[in-house]
Order: C-alpha cells, then structure tokens, then sequence
C-alpha cells in the first residue's frame, strides 16, 4: 500500500508516524520517506485492521494522508501534490494562519495590560489556551499511539504550568515561539523537497500518442506503454525514454544530464523523458514507461539516499529520543526533591521547575539540523 503523507516537517514526524503505525496489528514493512512525503507498508490481508484505520490514526496525529495506487500514479500524485503546495504562501497553510491569529492574540494582549493592568494576565492566559490547545491535542493523540514524551507534551506542560504560577506573558510568548518555529520548519522542509520537485515537473504531463493509421491523440504520459509511438513537436518536451524512429533535430538534454549545448539526434538515436525538442518533429517508440525512466529513477535514487541517514543524522534523532523524557524527569526532581530533603518551599521549587520546562523547548534543534544534514543530498542530484 502506498500513501502520501502531509504536513511533516522534521524527521521526528516521521518517527512519531512509524512508531503509531508499528503498534497496528497486521501492519508491517513500514517505509515513510520525509523528503517525497510517501509511506509504503504492507497489511496482512486476514488483519482487523482496516485501510480507514490507518488513515484515521495518521489524521489524529495532525497529518494529511491520501492513497495512490500504483508506482506511475504514486509518482504524479507526488508531483502535482508539491506543486500545488509550492503555489501556498506560509501566510496560507495551517501553522501560518495559527501564527497569525496568535500574534493578532498577543497584540491584543499587550495592549489591554498597557491600558487596563488588571485584565493584562487575563488576556494572555486566553491567548495561551487557544494556543496551546492544537498542541495539547496532539500530544495526547501521540500518547495513545505510542509515543508519550514528545516535545508537543512538553510545550504543553510548561505553557500551562507557567499559567498555574501566574506566569501567563511568559507561557503565551513560548507557544508562540513554538508556533513560529514549528511554522519555520515546514518552509525549511519545503525548501529541501525543492529539488524532487524540480525533478518531478521535468516530464510533461501529456504527450501526443500516435495510432496505427498516423491519428493523433493527447494521453496522460503517465499512461504510456513499451513500443507506443508518440509525436514530439518541436519546442516540445519529449514525454518518455525511448528511440527516434523518424525524423531528426537538436535535443536540449540539461535538464537531466546537465550537457551545456544542444545535441543532435537522428533516427536509432535514444532519448530521455524531460529533454527539449529545439527544431525538428521526431516520432519516438516508447522504450520505458513513466515508472522506469530517467527522471523516475533519479527520483528513485534521492529517495534511497534520503532514507540512509548520516551517523550525525541517526545520532540526533537518537538524542531527541531521550531529551524530552529527560527534561520532564529533571523538571520533577527539582520540584520534588529540595521540599522533601531540604526543606524548600514547594512554591519556590514548584515555579524553578516549571521555570526549567519553559527554558526547554527548543522544537527547532532537532527537526531543522536533520533538514540541513539532508537538503545537500537532495541538490547534489
């Protein structure tokens, strides 16, 4: 089964996916690659867990998903779905708006604490709650899919433990803060898959499949077939790998294999998909279909070299593992400990505590280093 998943924006979406998707009995061969947004598994076929089960737990995670249903298919749906995506300024998306209407909330705030002091606390706890709120939400969902100690938990916990000590200015300025790094990790992450995209938009999305009396029709080049005969005009992009059959011309090949000046081609010479025809028509027999030619495998291939990770890369996602258990363990003992050992006021200790948590959230560490160790293997292809 091959899905596409959106909304991710760091590696740990992908762990916190694969750990919900692990727990599933019937489900296995979990493969969810971050860059082309694609997850492929395998379900049992005598399994009680069903297609809308998946999709319904990958939605409570906070995650867009919709199925493809073969390789060619997949591929396009992949295409049209990043380009479409590219066409949203941040303004537009989900996380863009909730940063908006927050800081639309916080200056409100501010004003009404300068002009009227007594309701200033007030007006940052409502800012906190509807901020917080979408946190808060998919911390528990993470918790009931297996993955209890992420860091939307520990935002929520420090936001509103800094509410319980009275601290609202403070805890309304981290979910903030969280809110726009969470928002700046997703134009990182779009920025890193700037490069399958380019890859995905080099083949056209038609072609002009000729019969067996010279009749002309516009295909989907998806749906291109082993020795169909296409028509390529020029200033035409060539839509399939195959062999020139009649005709001949120059042959703009940068796109995929980077050659400075045209080449020309004549009859039994080969072709890639996503090659310009610069001044002659040409008939080519199609030698491979759209999920085997140049650009698919190129695709292919930066996939492949997205899912092996560098060793600073595993070390990270290791270490993100166990900060935020950490944290909140560290947090505990320093509220516990000095009143029940020396004596402390629990007040006193209860807000160095929560003090530690707001000082601990720092969501873009992890996400942000995984999207820099992988963008240049992206953009050396």
């Amino acid at each position: 089964m091959q899905y596409r998943i959106e909304g991710m924006d760091c590696a740990s979406c992908v762990r916190k996916i694969e750990t919900a998707l692990a727990r599933m009995p019937g489900v296995s061969d979990i493969q969810l690659n971050f860059a082309t947004e694609k997850l492929e598994l395998s379900l049992a076929p005598d399994s009680d867990t069903q297609c809308s089960d998946i999709e319904n737990t990958i939605k409570r995670l906070g995650f867009g998903i919709s199925a493809t249903t073969d390789q060619a298919n997949a591929a396009d749906s992949i295409s049209d779905n990043l380009l479409d995506t590219q066409q949203q300024r941040w303004w537009q998306t989900r996380k863009g708006k909730q940063v908006v209407g927050l800081g639309v909330l916080m200056s409100v705030a501010y004003a009404l604490a300068l002009l009227f002091p007594d309701y200033g606390m007030w007006a940052f706890a409502i800012a906190v709650i509807v901020g917080v709120f979408p946190f808060a939400r998919k911390s528990l969902a993470l918790a009931m899919t297996g993955t209890p100690f992420s860091i939307e938990m520990l935002m929520s916990i420090a936001a509103i433990g800094a509410l319980i000590i009275g601290e609202a200015e403070e805890a309304a300025a981290v979910v903030f803060l969280f809110s726009v790094g969470e928002l700046l990790e997703g134009v990182a992450a779009d920025r890193a898959r700037a490069g399958i995209r380019a890859l995905a938009s080099l083949v056209p999305k038609t072609a002009i499949l000729l019969d067996a009396q010279g009749g002309q029709h516009d295909v989907p080049a998806a749906s291109l077939q082993i020795n169909d005969l296409v028509l390529v005009r020029p200033g035409d992009k060539v839509s399939a790998d195959g062999v020139i059959v009649q005709g001949s011309s120059s042959l703009d090949d940068s796109p995929v294999t980077g050659e400075s000046i045209p080449v020309a081609k004549d009859m039994g010479d080969a072709v890639f998909a996503g090659s310009i025809n610069m001044d002659g028509a040409l008939q080519i027999r199609v030698q491979k279909t759209a999920a085997d030619n140049t650009i698919a495998r190129i695709i292919n291939l930066v996939e492949q070299a997205q899912t092996s990770k560098a060793p600073t890369a595993r070390f990270i996602e290791k270490f993100s593992r166990y900060y935020t258990p950490a944290v909140m363990a560290i947090a505990a003992l320093v509220i516990i400990v000095p009143p029940l050992t020396m004596g402390g006021e629990w007040s006193t200790w209860l807000y160095r505590g929560f003090a530690l948590l707001l000082i601990a959230c720092p969501c873009a560490l992890v996400p942000v280093s995984y999207t820099h160790l992988t963008l240049p293997t992206i953009c050396s292809v």
